[in-house]
């Protein structure tokens, strides 16, 4: 072997030492290196041993396996009668203005809103919140299966915030869901939630309700509250039970703060019954006009105590807000107040209260006992029919 070749043969195997002492090294090092990319490896890659079987298997886990069939159960029969409810309100105009900020043009354009609906007929009859359709000029559904129909607005109860919508079609096999009886729901009874939060339409949430006879205002109805997710667009969706029946209309949700919109923890919907005879007036004579009485109360849900020498009763009721220009306001009532006593009647807690107020009759002077700094006093209030209920936002 001549001396070029020996020489050519220990190049060759230092270099190979040389590059088996690199990989080695290399593998103890993280990067991408060019073994890498002649594995065919990309940059970055790096190596892995994926799971090949779960953690548990659903025999390991009954109840939750069974729960989770009979959720998808529930949830399948509910979804084809939850309905999108667009609408096209009063006209707004909008200024375009130049990359300086300065207005250029301004153009008149639609107010579209957006919210939820049930059907609740065969003939194609749906509920919502009045406030969603309030001051409409257009409506259209959509149903579960993505078709659009327009409708028209049959009839409505503001004070309750129902309106009843009919679909202009000539099917006669709309998918109805059923009221259940509020009267038997209970606190802790769990629920879906379903309708098209910020338009993403068919979500459904789940939770418990967390308490029912929620009054919080002289100027609307009890309402259930529930830890279910509700957001701005959930107005007028069904919230049902486990059998896929109506237990509530989602409303609002209660914001303690004015800048929240999301959902809190606290989502609030109208009482299947008022929403069934909301309902029946309104297919019956067009409108449902309830005479409930009417101060301009708003107060704290949770009963007050009070000194028992200052009066018979232990419990009172603090006012949160007075509405200006109402019959509260014009007696004299202040933000503050606690009441423990309306007429001739006590009571146990604000929602007692709450509709001790509505079922007054609208023209009776009633005086209402109050402990204002320490002090009873007597103030005398004229009650008044209930007004209509302020349009909201639609989702709110």
């Amino acid at each position: 072997m001549t001396g070029h070749l020996k020489r050519i043969l220990l190049a060759i195997v230092i270099f190979l030492a040389a590059a088996l002492i690199y990989r080695l090294y290399r593998d103890t090092q993280p990067g991408y290196s060019v073994f890498d990319l002649l594995q065919g490896k990309s940059a970055g890659s790096q190596s892995y041993t994926p799971a090949k079987n779960s953690v548990l298997a659903p025999q390991d886990v009954p109840v939750l396996a069974r729960f989770n069939e009979e959720s998808t159960k529930v949830v399948a029969a509910v979804l084809p009668s939850v309905v999108s409810v667009n609408t096209t309100g009063k006209r707004v105009e909008v200024i375009f203005r130049d990359v300086f900020g300065r207005p250029l043009v301004g153009r008149q354009v639609d107010d579209p809103r957006l919210g939820s609906g049930v059907i609740v007929s065969k003939e194609g009859h749906v509920v919502t919140n009045y406030h969603v359709v309030q001051n409409s000029q257009k409506i259209q559904i959509t149903t579960g299966d993505h078709q659009t129909f327009n409708a028209e607005l049959v009839g409505t109860d503001s004070n309750t915030d129902i309106a009843v919508l009919h679909i202009l079609s000539a099917r006669k096999d709309f998918p109805a869901l059923h009221f259940a009886n509020s009267d038997e729901v209970k606190v802790g009874q769990l629920v879906f939630a379903v309708g098209n939060p910020f338009g993403l339409s068919g979500t459904v949430t789940q939770g418990i309700i967390s308490a029912t006879q929620r009054h919080f205002s002289d100027s609307g109805n009890d309402l259930l509250q529930t830890d279910t997710v509700i957001n701005p667009g959930n107005s007028g969706g069904p919230l049902v039970n486990i059998s896929g029946e109506i237990v509530g209309i989602n409303v609002a949700i209660y914001r303690g703060e004015t800048r929240i919109n999301v959902w809190q923890g606290v989502g609030l919907a109208i009482p299947s019954n008022d929403v069934s005879n909301a309902f029946t007036a309104i297919m019956n004579h067009g409108s449902s006009a309830p005479v409930n009485g009417y101060l301009g109360l708003t107060v704290l849900p949770d009963p007050v105590s009070v000194d028992s020498s200052l009066g018979g009763t232990r419990r009172g009721a603090m006012v949160a807000e007075v509405a200006p220009g109402s019959p509260a306001a014009n007696s004299g009532l202040q933000e503050g107040d606690v009441i423990v006593k309306f007429g001739d009647r006590n009571f146990n807690g604000p929602n007692e209260l709450m509709q001790l107020v509505n079922s007054a009759q609208p023209g009776q002077t009633i005086p209402i006992v109050v402990v204002r700094n320490s002090r009873l006093l007597v103030v005398n209030a004229t009650v008044q029919r209930m007004p209509p209920r302020q349009q909201q936002e639609p989702g709110k």
